[in-house]
């Protein structure tokens, strides 16, 4: 007899399928921008994917945050300084609902800011749930019963109104040798939310070898600060000297933020 287990799968993306079961939410983000005591309202689109289930779906609120690495940290609601769950209101009947294979149903998020701030913050995020209350049973690859539920997160974020400030200070690039990575440390030194791509080339100032490490994508909200490693080509040449340079482009056209590091491969 097979094993049966539950599986409650997590996401914070757009969309999700799993053999029988699939939820598709959209757009993954919402980006509010009003003055003091403002109501703006936009709507996302929750699709049944699913051919044959139907879905029991439950809508609701949470606060998240990046930690130092860019990862996703979720939390309960209200529970950060940076929250602005308690600004959002959702219709009564759009909490609790249910969706035929195929169905899909648009959500109204109305976000009201306070009349009257309560802090200094330029940026203020929620996260928006929509996750399914009937779990449906599924088999997996290795023939194990299972039960699939399945949850998909919409990140909302809003700034006041106001000039928005772009800004990425560099703190700190170095080698390290036991891991043979290249660590950057920088910041998000302005007033909004910031992504962009590093980008680092290697010059191995001994034979003029050029090396181009993979782009990596990242995520920033004010005050953030990042640690990110770049591990290292396995073939780099033992004993030998190299230039790292690396650009941080965050959409600013008139700034990119650069760094040079010296190092001996060892």
């Amino acid at each position: 007899m097979n094993r049966f287990i539950f599986l409650l799968i997590l996401l914070v993306s757009s969309s999700f399928s799993w053999a029988q079961t699939g939820l598709s939410v959209s757009p993954p983000r919402l980006y509010f921008e009003s003055s003091n005591g403002q109501s703006n309202t936009q709507k996302v689109v929750v699709t049944n994917v699913s051919t044959e289930n139907t879905l029991d779906l439950s809508v609701s609120l949470g606060d998240w945050e990046y930690d130092i690495k860019g990862e996703n940290m979720m939390v309960e609601a209200e529970t950060l300084p940076t929250s602005c769950v308690s600004w959002i209101t959702l219709k009564k009947e759009e909490t609790y609902f249910s969706l035929k294979p195929g169905e899909k149903k648009e959500i109204e998020v109305t976000l009201t800011s306070p009349s009257i701030k309560n802090d200094t913050l330029s940026v203020h995020t929620a996260m928006l749930y929509v996750s399914q209350m009937n779990p449906i049973d599924d088999i997996d690859h290795k023939g194990t019963n299972i039960k699939v539920s399945v949850r998909s997160g919409i990140k909302v974020f809003h700034k006041f109104l106001g000039q928005s400030v772009r800004k990425l200070e560099i703190h700190n690039v170095a080698f390290q040798k036991e891991k043979k990575n290249i660590l950057l440390s920088f910041e998000n030194a302005g007033n909004i939310w910031t992504d962009g791509k590093i980008f680092i080339d290697l010059l191995n100032t001994q034979t003029g070898e050029k090396t181009t490490l993979p782009t990596n994508v990242f995520y920033t909200m004010p005050g953030n600060k990042r640690e990110i490693e770049f591990q290292l080509p396995t073939d780099l040449k033992a004993n030998s000297k190299y230039l790292a340079t690396i650009l941080i482009d965050y959409g600013d056209e008139n700034n990119i933020e650069m760094a040079e590091l010296k190092f001996t491969y060892e």
